[in-house]
């Protein structure tokens, strides 16, 4: 029999690593910050919330009404801020529409639920319904890239040219043709889980050069993950991937495309670009040395320079 000092000391030693480990999650615990708080920051108008295909869309519309239209999408994790340093520098000439893609910023969860390319195909066709476009270039980079080519691929009467940036699309390691994703258990935390330094760890491969991640970019990119819901959003997504082997699909694209790669991007290597280019009928690959995956952020004049020689080029 285990007399009562013994009970105790088993009783303690049970305890303590519950409690250390209760502590611990009490610790790393992020809630989620107040949506007027983020407005305050990151919504310049109360008019760039729009309601499009069901959702309180964040769209950010500047330049003049009668020029060029360019279509800009973000990758993963991302926002329509991750433009400006572009859109800065083509507004003059082009009227440039980005916005946050549904689960993410300020636009939020779909009520729907469905994170599937095909409902984010159908939100940018009604956006472009609703702002009377019948025509656009297409720039996506990452995620934003896939759902471009999906775009043109689907409603090509509506696509002048595509710039993709490093798109997603083809099989990498977790995510296979035909499976569903097996998310690894600190995915799973993410609606629960943020810490600023594993947030700022897996922005760095981003960058080609990591000095140019600075403190307000990662700011930027934590305050837009801690909108109300965003995180439940982006593992939904992730549990929603199915991908399919992208060769016959991307043979059907018929719009001019410059695919864009840095030869230093940590999260789709620059051999996918071969990938993209040899499937593509009317396709060209310009890759940047020394950039990473958001060279838009990282080198904007460099990284524009091909994308303002191909958008003045006559198209084939």
């Amino acid at each position: 029999m285990i007399n009562p000092r013994a009970r105790r000391w088993v009783a303690l030693a049970v305890a303590l690593p519950v409690m250390a480990l209760l502590g611990a999650a009490g610790w790393l615990y992020t809630p989620d910050k107040p949506a007027a708080e983020l407005d305050e920051l990151y919504l310049r108008a109360p008019s760039d919330i729009r309601d499009v295909a069901g959702l309180h869309l964040h769209v950010r519309d500047t330049g003049p009404r009668d020029a060029p239209v360019l279509i800009l999408l973000h990758g993963f994790g991302a926002s329509l801020q991750t433009w400006e340093p572009w859109a800065a520098r083509l507004e003059a000439r082009y009227r440039v529409i980005r916005f946050d893609l549904p689960g993410f910023g300020l636009t939020g969860q779909d009520p729907t639920g469905d994170y599937t390319d095909a409902r984010s195909v159908d939100v940018l066709l009604a956006l472009m319904d609703q702002l009377a476009i019948a025509r656009g270039t297409l720039i996506g980079n990452s995620l934003g890239g896939k759902i471009a080519w999906n775009f043109a691929l689907d409603h090509p009467e509506r696509v002048d040219r595509l710039v993709l940036i490093s798109p997603d699309g083809f099989a990498s390691p977790g995510f296979e043709y035909g499976r569903r994703a097996k998310l690894p258990l600190m995915v799973r935390l993410l609606p629960y889980v943020m810490p600023r330094a594993m947030l700022r760890s897996s922005l760095v491969p981003a960058y080609g050069d990591p000095s140019h991640l600075t403190e307000a970019i990662v700011t930027r990119y934590r305050d837009l993950m801690l909108a109300p819901g965003v995180r439940v959003a982006m593992l939904a997504r992730m549990q929603q991937v199915m991908l399919q082997d992208p060769v016959p699909l991307l043979r059907r694209i018929r719009a001019p495309t410059l695919l864009l790669w840095g030869d230093r991007d940590g999260m789709i290597p620059v051999a996918n670009a071969r990938d993209y280019a040899d499937a593509m009928p009317n396709a060209r690959l310009v890759t940047l040395p020394g950039l990473g995956h958001v060279p838009f952020e990282e080198a904007p004049d460099r990284s524009l320079a091909p994308v303002l020689e191909f958008l003045a080029s006559p198209r084939s």
